[in-house]
């Protein structure tokens, strides 16, 4: 049964920090490089940086050409699609609300866990998610429900849901026991199978975006520096350390620690962008630490 270890809670808690990051360096780079061609351009230094520890998963002994439709699966999840959609996001709303929309992860790993892998959720991971799902409404309506009636959703906060649904579905995949698990490959091997794989899927997506004359890129030290940040920081390390943390923790004890990202975000974003919080944004925080508190407690359902 997963259990929640120090060690664990370290390697959740720098990956909400390095994604939390990501949000304010993909906010800052808006105007300078394009959002798919950023994605691609990330994932392939990422890639390079990588080659040196992995390369090895790509000999024809590797255990990858037995699990190639499953690396397919996940490199498209949780590299290209996810990614694609959050650099896309933030085209068109705030690196707050994108992480705060994000906090809704907890409601859809239990969803997702129950229809697709038979994992009934216990009573108070229900009350804790569906608390956490009320911080997200209050984000979308900027702190005035009754603007439910007349909202005008952003495009944005629509890609980043989708991007929420698909990383749920992705943190399950590299959960689930008897399959490609974290713990069961060289941590540098598995990682390199879902970089390089993603980095064709990004590759993919981004041809759209050149074909369609969207694509674009002002490169200087300062966009150049960032880059590099995202390459190494919010993938390489991050996406080691939530591997490690949902492997220890389990996916739906994971997805909790995911809320923190708005809090380091909101952080961050009022040091460096200039884009402090709201007092809605308060009201959300509060409504998430409570969700946390709550999914966290232990009952006899």
């Amino acid at each position: 049964m997963p259990q929640l270890t120090l060690s664990t809670v370290f390697y959740l808690t720098l990956a909400t920090i390095l994604w939390a990051a990501n949000a304010i360096a993909g906010r800052a780079l808006v105007g300078s490089i394009s959002p798919v061609t950023l994605s691609t351009v990330r994932w392939g230094l990422a890639a390079l940086i990588l080659l040196p520890l992995g390369w090895r998963v790509f000999r024809s002994s590797s255990a990858l050409w037995q699990n190639k439709v499953r690396f397919i699966v996940l490199a498209l999840l949780g590299v290209g699609s996810y990614n694609v959609l959050l650099y896309l996001a933030l085209q068109t709303s705030t690196a707050i609300n994108v992480t705060l929309i994000g906090a809704s992860m907890p409601i859809w790993m239990l969803l997702i866990g129950t229809f697709f892998y038979q994992v009934k959720p216990r009573l108070l991971q229900l009350v804790g998610a569906i608390i956490s799902l009320v911080g997200v409404i209050v984000v979308l309506t900027r702190g005035e429900p009754a603007s439910l009636l007349t909202m005008e959703v952003v495009m944005g906060d629509l890609f980043i849901m989708l991007a929420t649904i698909l990383w749920a579905f992705y943190s399950w995949m590299i959960s689930r026991p008897g399959q490609s698990t974290e713990r069961q490959w060289p941590w540098a091997e598995f990682l390199m199978a879902q970089v390089m794989i993603g980095f064709l899927w990004t590759m993919l997506f981004d041809s759209v975006e050149i074909a369609t004359g969207h694509a674009f890129i002002d490169l200087n030290y300062w966009t150049g520096a960032l880059i590099l940040f995202v390459a190494i920081g919010p993938s390489l390390i991050a996406y080691r350390c939530w591997g490690l943390g949902v492997s220890g923790a389990g996916p739906t004890v994971a997805a909790f620690f995911a809320n923190l990202i708005p809090l380091f975000t909101a952080l961050l974003s009022a040091a460096i962008l200039g884009d402090p919080p709201q007092l809605f944004h308060g009201l959300a925080f509060a409504l998430i630490v409570i969700g946390i508190l709550i999914s966290s407690s232990r009952n006899h359902t």
